[in-house]
């Protein structure tokens, strides 16, 4: 089983956090690209641009996609995926939710999204200072 995933944020945040999980993990085991939404750029053509990296991504087990803000662009964009077949989206990308979701290649569309939720929940702390 193999699943894509697209990660798709404002600006450069989506390939500095990929960038820095690849580090961390001294790989990369999933098919993953990356699409920057960028202040007035053509929405419409980023929307193209993400149909088609869904398409090069999907091997035939689907695309878990990663988001940033709910209800941005990069969301809206994310959301209009799902039409596309097998696609799961999650807002609210974070180190924690990529590093979890790499670690975790084998596993199938449903449980992967589930798997990214929680890395990204768990992943937010408010650190106390010590008394």
């Amino acid at each position: 089983m193999s699943i894509g995933v697209l990660i798709i944020t404002h600006s450069a945040i989506g390939p500095a956090l990929l960038e820095t999980a690849g580090k961390m993990l001294g790989r990369c085991p999933l098919a993953i690209e990356t699409l920057s939404v960028t202040n007035g750029g053509d929405v419409e053509l980023m929307r193209e641009q993400a149909h088609g990296m869904v398409r090069e991504l999907d091997q035939g087990d689907g695309v878990l996609v990663l988001t940033d803000m709910y209800g941005s662009t990069p969301s809206n964009i994310a959301a209009g995926l799902q039409k596309d077949g097998k696609i799961n989206v999650v807002a609210g990308i974070n180190l924690p939710m990529l590093v979890r979701v790499l670690n975790y290649p084998v596993l199938d569309l449903a449980t992967l999204a589930e798997k990214a939720l929680s890395g990204g929940r768990d992943g937010i702390l408010l650190c106390k200072r010590p008394t």
